[in-house]
């Protein structure tokens, strides 16, 4: 594969998504002390632990695995959460994507149901069906996770099925097993219609 995978800044309304740094340390931290109770199924770096998260994350940009992001609040200019491109497929031609996730999605507690959310994957979203041309997106959360199952529905994604033993466990307690994994997806086909309804809804806010 020679696509790489570099996501530009991507500016909304409501969010900036601004390609993750080690200046965004701070903020993730304080976004990542926030109330914790949403956080049972996802990997949020706790206190002392951002530095790490950003190397880790900036590791896999490295290895053209993921173009990771963070998501600053345009109104306070506050950095509220994370969130990233992962896993390029290039199915059919070396130097052009053809599948990618959205993926490695935190919020602080503070952001939940601002409608940052919708926000931060529409601009994901656009960026790589009109930019990109891909042929799909895809999502994929804990099978246990049913606010995140939730999450991923009101963006317009479909629901395909649970991979069993998919995915490494980010649950205290779980690590180094697998969980199950909810594979969602958004076609190209699909996008024009799932654009319009998140437009509306993102108007409507």
């Amino acid at each position: 594969m020679t696509f790489v995978l570099v996501g530009p800044v991507l500016e909304g309304s409501r969010v900036r998504l601004e390609p993750l740094e080690h200046r965004h340390a701070e903020g993730l931290s304080l976004a990542g002390q926030e109330n914790r109770s949403s956080y049972g199924y996802t990997w949020v770096p706790g206190p002392g632990e951002v530095e790490g998260y950003i190397d880790a994350q900036l590791g896999r940009a490295a290895a053209g695995k993921l173009a990771p992001y963070a998501q600053v609040d345009r109104g306070s200019g506050r950095v509220v959460g994370a969130t990233a491109f992962w896993e390029p497929r290039c199915w059919l031609d070396d130097d052009s994507l053809t599948a990618v996730e959205v993926g490695f999605t935190w919020l602080a507690a503070s952001a939940q149901g601002t409608g940052v959310n919708t926000e931060s994957k529409y601009l994901l979203f656009r960026h790589a069906f009109e930019e990109w041309g891909v042929s799909r997106v895809d999502l994929k959360t804990d099978a246990r996770n049913q606010r995140s199952w939730a999450a991923i529905q009101s963006v317009g994604a479909t629901f395909e099925g649970v991979l069993r033993n998919w995915s490494p466990s980010w649950v205290p307690g779980e690590e180094g097993r697998l969980r199950d994994s909810a594979i969602f997806s958004i076609t190209g086909e699909e996008w024009p219609g799932v654009r319009g309804r998140l437009e509306a809804r993102m108007g409507a806010a």
